[in-house]
């Protein structure tokens, strides 16, 4: 009874948040359509509220129905939808505000002046401009409009970014070695297999010599990747392709029926890895042999700062590889190169992480460099250096929530390693 109130308070509450929004943009679509045809006018006038039913219709299926009997997908779908859509309109919303506010100090000023005095300019109304208006409602639709293309033309729009490490300690055989990685597929997002095909055989193109996947191969169920494994099971190098776990793997975001099924998902989730022939390391290290020579591959299961959980044991994959010329560590949130690995590991040389997925929001120019993600993550996207130590932030392959990416295309990192 508690949840079913606390759902009706929720739905009163987005509901009339909706309402709101839509009243206040109804406004400027009045002005701007005041002068049109009334067949023209009652269509875009009584075609405005349409939508508003069909969000209040979502928000009773999302609360009081079961919206995972439905396929990832068409959550994202009517999700991103919804959201983008409110989003877009608080642009609009913020216009039409400054328009009222001015005017309204317009109103203030006249009312205390004297009454010989003309209160406004002539041709000027009390009622909102038709300029600002048109402004608003151009406000309000580009935004969405961009969200739209960042789906249909980005999300899939795979690029290949490259970078070269210099390390003074790399063993001759190891020159030039060419190391491919792929970050964040969320494959419980996925809605165009060919695209992701696409994307795969970008990276072996590259030809890499090894290949690292530095996790969140899934939303929150191992099944999300099943139809998948096929396509991932493509990806391989002569010197192996070594993998981690990230937050969005163990399934902590869904509510289990028990802690065997979560448990049980989990132990599908590595066997995913083993059928697409990741040598997932849960902990644990690996060393990759080139004529006699040897580098250590470190990987440890997700260790990230703040909210996220700690499953991750530098020191129990650490341990054997002391002596290794150049150790390589896969760790999947960037936060814990300055939290663990540089404080206590200087002798790691080259981490590799992913996560922030730069936001999937962001300008990249030159040397403009912005997304909202600097404001979270200190190293959110490419090589970072601090001494000896280098970061690879992967902005990753997939996408999570919106479905799609602004400025911010999938990645594909190939990172050489030279002798110094």
């Amino acid at each position: 009874m508690k949840q079913l109130r606390q759902r009706i308070m929720t739905l009163v509450l987005f509901f009339t948040l909706f309402l709101l929004i839509d009243y206040y943009v109804f406004q400027a679509v009045i002005t701007v359509s005041r002068d049109w045809t009334p067949f023209w006018k009652n269509g875009i006038r009584y075609g405005f509220w349409v939508p508003t039913v069909l969000a209040g219709v979502a928000l009773v299926w999302w609360l009081f129905a079961d919206p995972y009997k439905y396929s990832a997908t068409v959550r994202t779908l009517i999700f991103t939808t919804l959201a983008g859509a409110y989003l877009s309109k608080l642009f609009a919303v913020l216009v039409l505000f400054i328009d009222d506010l001015q005017r309204g100090v317009r109103w203030a000023i006249a009312y205390f002046q004297k009454s010989d005095q003309p209160s406004a300019a002539p041709g000027e109304g009390i009622t909102r401009s038709e300029f600002l208006a048109k402004t608003a409602l151009v406000a309000g639709t580009l935004p969405f409009v961009g969200m739209a293309y960042g789906i249909i033309s980005g999300a899939h729009d795979y690029r290949v970014k490259r970078t070269t490490v210099y390390l003074p300690n790399l063993p001759k055989a190891f020159d030039g070695i060419k190391i491919g990685q792929v970050s964040d597929i969320h494959s419980g997002s996925f809605f165009n297999k060919t695209a992701v095909q696409g994307g795969v055989d970008m990276m072996l193109g590259e030809k890499p010599d090894v290949i690292f996947f530095t996790g969140d191969l899934v939303n929150n169920e191992s099944s999300e990747v099943k139809d998948y494994i096929h396509i991932f099971d493509k990806l391989k190098a002569p010197l192996g392709v070594y993998s981690v776990t990230g937050n969005h793997d163990y399934g902590d975001y869904k509510a289990w029926a028990s802690a065997k099924d979560k448990q049980q998902n989990f132990q599908h989730l590595i066997e995913a890895h083993r059928l697409m022939g990741f040598d997932l390391l849960m902990n644990e290290h690996r060393f990759i042999e080139v004529d006699g020579e040897r580098i250590a591959v470190l990987g440890i299961e997700n260790w990230g700062a703040g909210r996220f959980t700690r499953y991750g044991k530098l020191d129990k994959a650490y341990h054997g590889t002391e002596d290794a010329a150049v150790k390589l560590l896969l760790s999947h949130d960037p936060s814990h190169w300055d939290a663990q690995v540089r404080p206590l590991y200087p002798d790691i040389n080259v981490a590799f992480a992913g996560h922030t997925h730069g936001f999937q929001m962001g300008v990249e120019i030159g040397n403009i460099r912005w997304s909202p993600s600097q404001y979270i993550y200190k190293q959110w996207g490419g090589l970072y250096q601090e001494g000896s130590q280098y970061l690879y932030v992967n902005r990753g392959f997939g996408y999570l929530g919106y479905p799609g990416r602004i400025g911010m295309p999938p990645e594909l990192t190939i990172v050489e390693l030279k002798r110094a």
